[in-house]
């Protein structure tokens, strides 16, 4: 399993202590704190974007990426040179992105057409007091997965990575917890 600091929250100039504390892969969610910070630490880091990927967007962050955890729409496929993992939004809240589960199949195959490198899946579970509350969620996605022959999971935050680690995630995405006091 792969951990991927969330940076949103982190200034550029903390990204040195990152760095200096042996971190290897961080994700950003906006497409202008990418290209400052990477600007700045480019070499120190592999870079993920995690955040809701615009298609107009997207050749900016494939310059700067290795992997995008958030695709979901055709227009952002076409537009993509780097692997991705198509987000699903399993819960059906409107407030968040992704592909509806019914609707992953269909999804999957337009994106292939259209020349994305689909590597896995990604979700973002309703937000719990309880950290037990993700693991159908968690499970469902690794099931869906398995489904369609991929092997990459991004599933789990500083809330919940314990069991997104249980339900077989390849990929944590981590923030306050490292920065919280």
């Amino acid at each position: 399993m792969r951990v991927v600091v969330a940076t949103k929250y982190v200034t550029v100039e903390e990204m040195a202590v990152l760095a200096q504390a042996g971190v290897d892969t961080v994700g950003e969610n906006r497409l202008q704190d990418l290209q400052t910070k990477s600007e700045r630490f480019k070499e120190a880091f592999a870079w993920h974007f995690i955040g809701h990927l615009q298609s107009r967007k997207a050749p900016a962050v494939s310059g700067l990426v290795e992997l995008v955890h958030s695709l979901d729409s055709p227009s952002a496929a076409r537009r993509l040179t780097v692997p991705a993992l198509v987000e699903v939004n399993l819960s059906g809240e409107e407030t968040k992105s992704g592909v509806a589960p019914d609707a992953l199949a269909a999804f999957l195959e337009e994106a292939r057409e259209a020349g994305a490198e689909v590597r896995g899946l990604m979700t973002m579970p309703p937000l719990a007091a309880d950290a037990e509350e993700s693991r159908p969620y968690f499970r469902r996605l690794r099931e869906l997965a398995e489904g369609h022959g991929l092997t990459e999971l991004s599933m789990g935050t500083s809330q919940d990575y314990r069991i997104a680690a249980e339900e077989g995630a390849t990929l944590v995405r981590v923030g306050s917890i490292l920065f919280e006091g």
